[in-house]
């Protein structure tokens, strides 16, 4: 049996790792040397990820051809721009933060994407897919327009190929002529035929210096031939190459196609990196690679996930260390509580835009196989998608993380809202998300969602809660709705109850009070009752409601807060413009702002929260009990307090 997994990576071998500090340090390498950097920087990455969690498999999959770019092209000088960011793990180790990679996704760390604040060798931010192209584009243009001679590199992975985003800057830089050199990264959808030696061979051929003066030589012999016949010995090169590689689609949309080449052979990477470094023609360039996701680590390769997103884990066995809890995931919930209701309702379908299992909805496309649908990275097409769905009557909830719902925005307001049409949205990772920091918080739906008419908005405050806005959404059926929810798991609640109906717009009182009023909505309802036991404590009768509802708000039930209470606060895990700016509209339109009520507005600061804990992040946002205790006692004119007693 196979026993020293760790040996097999070279934990413990980082002699040439130890040389390179920044990738000027690789330019002497031979390539017996950069061979082994890759093996080190694979090793690497490894016991980083083991340590702190993730995103490994993306990672382990471009290691060589990380090493390949810094060692032929002179970055930072030469733009290099990671497309999503979940694989530039090596590029950082490259290039001089090898020594923070221990406190990665960690406050005070690297974050876990490309960051431009962060280091000179990230000239683009990116954790949304198929950005790059259209970066890189634009540098380029600018390059270009400033008289500079310097490289611009795009690396984008298939999976990001089925954004529409990828193909317009394409189809843009077709036109623009424009020198710009985009790297595919084929690693998951096989769309490239064998590789092989004659392929790698053909690929090293015709991106070579003799071919492309050869290839220009020709242009200008067959332009003086009549134009029938130059079209035709155009169209014929173009498309034996195509037969050869399969790069036919690209050319047609102006990039010159090298490829496939074996992602994981330096031999082959170099030396067609170094013939598309020192071509001279200016027009676009798609050098097409295919790798592993995983690739070197047994654990990752044989994972169905390939180790895309992982916490902690063992290196030699690849067991994670997954937290411990009571209670299942909002994630979860919402899936199992979605297939309970599918059961019995074959209307009910779902579509999700490229994350099945992060959504929850691999569970739903277990039991029902054909009415789920995982249309790619491509959430603008998702939601009309579903628009479609629900003109044939259907009942489509389309699952999408908050943050890359902005994607589809303009769907929304224009394809659904405008016709209302019954599109069920579940936002996930609404709030905050902890380490993957600001890219992915989903802090402003309740906003961008809020101001748009006819439609229902709600945010549970847990997990039971969640079930039964699944269930209400889905008997919605004469206007869209929503319901957000957090990342992480719930409080524990018994779920073993049917789903009900909640009557639209309408909140609840938790807990009743006469001098304070807090009124929440979402995942800040328990941090709200701890709040409402210290301000009891302090001599200050509080009550706690529910508001359940963004949109419609209850305004009952505010009007009532209002009216009884010397102090009312909203509380919300969302930026400004959300749930408050609903609640401050009617009470200015009922006129008790002129009446003297005190009125304070809790949400998301507005700045960007980087990457730390949950906990800490919803610190350093005020919305945790003791700051709310405090804007109230300073509301009515105290002074904060820090010795915080309890009733």
């Amino acid at each position: 049996m196979k026993k020293p997994l760790a040996e097999d990576v070279g934990l413990n071998k980082t002699q040439v790792l130890d040389s390179v500090k920044t990738p000027k340090d690789m330019k002497h390498l031979s390539l017996a040397e950069l061979q082994q950097l890759s093996n080190e920087v694979r090793s690497e990455t490894i016991e980083v990820v083991s340590k702190v969690g993730g995103h490994l498999g993306a990672s382990l999959g471009v290691v060589e051809l990380t090493v390949a770019l810094h060692h032929v092209f002179n970055t930072p000088d030469d733009i290099l721009i990671w497309d999503v960011g979940h694989q530039a793990y090596p590029h950082k180790i490259l290039t001089d933060r090898r020594d923070q990679m221990t406190k990665l996704r960690q406050v005070g760390g690297p974050s876990g994407f490309t960051k431009r604040s962060e280091s000179k060798f990230d000239p683009f931010g990116a954790a949304h897919a198929a950005t790059s192209i259209s970066a890189g584009l634009g540098f380029a243009v600018g390059r270009d327009l400033n008289h500079q001679k310097n490289h611009v590199i795009s690396v984008i992975g298939d999976g990001s190929m089925s954004a529409g985003m990828a193909y317009e800057a394409m189809n843009n830089a077709g036109v623009l002529n424009s020198r710009l050199i985009v790297i595919l990264n084929d690693n998951d959808m096989s769309i490239a035929p064998p590789v092989g030696a004659m392929s790698n061979y053909f690929s090293r051929l015709i991106s070579s210096r003799p071919y492309q003066s050869f290839r220009q030589i020709a242009k200008g012999l067959v332009s003086h031939l009549p134009a029938p016949v130059e079209l035709a010995a155009k169209r014929l090169e173009e498309y034996a190459r195509g037969m050869i590689s399969g790069g036919t689609l690209f050319e047609e949309l102006g990039f010159f196609y090298v490829g496939p080449i074996d992602g994981h052979n330096l031999e082959h990477l170099i030396p067609v990196l170094t013939n598309v470094r020192d071509a001279k023609e200016n027009h676009p360039i798609l050098i097409h690679i295919v790798t592993q996701k995983g690739k070197g680590y047994a654990p990752a390769e044989n994972s169905t996930d390939k180790f895309h997103g992982v916490a902690k884990f063992d290196v030699i066995t690849g067991t994670q260390q997954k937290s411990k809890t009571t209670a299942p995931s909002y994630t979860k919930v919402f899936a199992e509580t979605l297939c309970e209701l599918a059961t019995t309702d074959d209307k009910i379908v779902a579509v999700t835009a490229a994350m099945p299992s992060g959504t929850g909805l691999d569970l739903f496309s277990k039991k029902f196989p054909n009415r789920c649908f995982d249309v790619g990275i491509a959430e603008q097409h998702a939601v009309t998608f579903a628009a479609g769905l629900a003109c044939e009557g259907l009942k489509p909830v389309v699952a999408i993380y908050s943050t890359f719902l902005q994607r589809g925005y303009d769907q929304v307001v224009h394809d659904v809202v405008l016709q209302k049409l019954p599109v069920r949205f579940a936002i996930d990772r609404a709030g905050l998300v902890g380490a993957d920091g600001a890219t992915h918080a989903g802090s402003y739906d309740l906003s961008y969602l809020g101001c748009l008419p006819d439609i229902v908005l709600m945010a549970p405050a847990d997990e039971l809660e969640l079930k039964h806005m699944v269930a209400t959404s889905l008997a919605i059926d004469d206007c869209p709705s929503a319901f957000r929810f957090p990342r992480g798991d719930g409080l524990g609640l018994d779920l073993n109850v049917r789903a009900e109906i909640l009557a639209l717009g309408k909140g609840r009182i938790i807990r009743e009070g006469s001098k304070i009023a807090i009124l929440s909505i979402g995942c800040r309802l328990q941090e709200a009752l701890k709040a409402a036991d210290i301000l009891t404590a302090h001599g200050y009768s509080t009550t706690v409601a529910d508001a359940r509802f963004a949109k419609p708000v209850d305004e009952n039930l505010i009007q009532q807060l209002a009216a009884h209470h010397e102090v009312l606060i909203t509380i919300e895990a969302n930026a400004i413009g959300g749930f408050s700016t609903q609640v401050m509209h009617v009470l200015a339109r009922q006129g008790v702002f002129d009446r003297g009520l005190k009125f304070r507005p809790m949400c998301l600061p507005d700045v960007l929260i980087d990457h730390d804990t949950p906990t800490a992040q919803y610190e350093t946002a005020g919305l945790v009990a003791k700051m709310i205790v405090n804007e109230v006692i300073m509301t009515l004119g105290g002074s904060a307090i820090t010795e915080f007693k309890v009733a």
